[in-house]
């Protein structure tokens, strides 16, 4: 069970939402998924026991066909093009990018088209028609062109902005990534997911709540916060895990 001091704030915020009438949805991105894992199965079995479906974030170039094998014993599970290959095309100094001005409009494009035939082909009826740029990172001047190649939505992080694409962000990372990479500390992501939750109740915005994960890099703190989130979502009417698939 979840320590109640921990989970208190977000108990009261849920409470809150059931005051006024409303429901917050939440929505899971897991990021870098290439083969099956040990971390995987992991991700998967959270996942599972708690009806929490997950899309995993698909790296195009990288990936196999045993990848979606394995998403396809489990339900709830949907996969997304992650960029290509996840390879930085910035120069040095620059916040990295796979999907940026570096390189030539039709270059990114053409790698892109290609990534959504592979996650396609390979995940079938799990492959959505969804774009997560590697870094949460895109040349905006690429987003009118992003239909005719077949996504209708990106994912990246922070509010969603009004564009040609539907937008489906994640908000709250549960990985701290500078100078140590590790899962960040549950009192912080209880407090981001209460701001969140109070930003949307105060303005009146339906925008689900994206949580992202990257199994492959998570340490106990990561996995742990997961395990009590879920448990402390699996109740409350005031809240509902959704896949992408019925965000998009």
């Amino acid at each position: 069970m979840p320590d109640a001091d921990l989970w208190r704030p977000l108990a009261a915020e849920l409470a809150r939402w059931q005051e006024a009438g409303r429901v917050a949805d939440f929505w899971l991105r897991d990021d870098d998924a290439v083969d099956p894992s040990a971390a995987l199965d992991r991700l998967f079995a959270l996942t599972g026991s708690a009806a929490v479906p997950v899309t995993l974030a698909v790296i195009p170039a990288r990936v196999g066909g045993s990848l979606a094998e394995r998403a396809a014993t489990e339900a709830g599970v949907t996969a997304a093009v992650h960029g290509w290959s996840h390879e930085n095309h910035a120069p040095s100094g620059e916040k990295k990018e796979e999907l940026g001005p570096h390189r030539p409009a039709e270059t990114i494009l053409a790698e892109l088209g290609d990534a959504k035939i592979i996650v396609d082909s390979l995940f079938g009826a799990l492959a959505l028609p969804m774009l997560v740029p590697p870094w949460n990172r895109i040349d905006e001047a690429l987003l009118p062109s992003l239909p005719g190649i077949g996504f209708t939505t990106l994912s990246a992080f922070g509010p969603a902005q009004a564009g040609p694409l539907k937008g489906l962000n994640t908000h709250v990372d549960l990985m701290e990534w500078k100078a140590v990479r590790k899962g960040k500390e549950h009192t912080l992501l209880v407090a981001e997911i209460v701001a969140q939750l109070q930003a949307r109740l105060d303005t009146g915005s339906s925008e689900s709540i994206g949580l992202l994960s990257h199994h492959l890099v998570h340490d106990e703190t990561a996995w742990s916060f997961l395990q009590g989130l879920f448990d402390t979502t699996a109740e409350p009417p005031a809240c509902r895990w959704l896949s992408a698939r019925d965000l998009i």
